[in-house]
């Protein structure tokens, strides 16, 4: 008899750790989610009220649950490049996602999927704005359209680039 419940009971504790992985996992794929704003968000640049602006959003969210909201993509991107000046307690290495307003869409989106847009006739709410554009026919389309001068990807926007 004394097998018969130590089977069990190490049945019920596989059990349990199963459960415990399973949320565990659940848990971790939510935190890599687009957040929303509060009113009393600020742009970690430039210290704008950024729920005023929706279309403009973006967001880095780090491995450890904290994130930094911006009013625009250009002051995101300042803020990645020189990490070291707006939160010396980070590092590249401890961000999980990095979010941007796709322009047509208004969607928040990954950033490294992104085409973005230097130099058009629109601006975001700090003027001369990088616009993120989901596909490369629409950027395209868009540079047309608005006078851009350069399509950049996420990993080609350095800080030179912002200037």
């Amino acid at each position: 008899m004394k097998k018969i419940h130590y089977r069990g009971f190490m049945k019920l504790i596989g059990i349990g750790f199963l459960i415990i992985f399973l949320l565990g996992s659940l848990a971790f794929a939510e935190a890599g989610k687009p957040i929303k704003p509060s009113p009393n968000d600020k742009c970690q640049v430039c210290g704008m009220f950024v729920a005023k602006y929706p279309k403009w959003i973006s967001e880095i969210i780090f491995k450890d649950g904290s994130y930094a909201f911006f009013d625009g993509p250009k002051d995101m991107f300042k803020y990645y490049h020189d990490l070291g000046k707006y939160n010396p307690s980070k590092k590249t290495s401890d961000i999980l996602a990095v979010y941007v307003t796709e322009y047509y869409s208004t969607k928040l989106m990954p950033a490294e999927k992104m085409f973005f847009i230097k130099g058009s006739d629109v601006n975001g709410p700090m003027g001369d704005e990088l616009i993120p554009i989901e596909s490369e026919k629409n950027a395209k389309g868009f540079m047309k359209d608005h006078n851009g001068k350069k399509i950049l990807r996420f990993d080609e926007i350095t800080s030179e680039e912002l200037k």
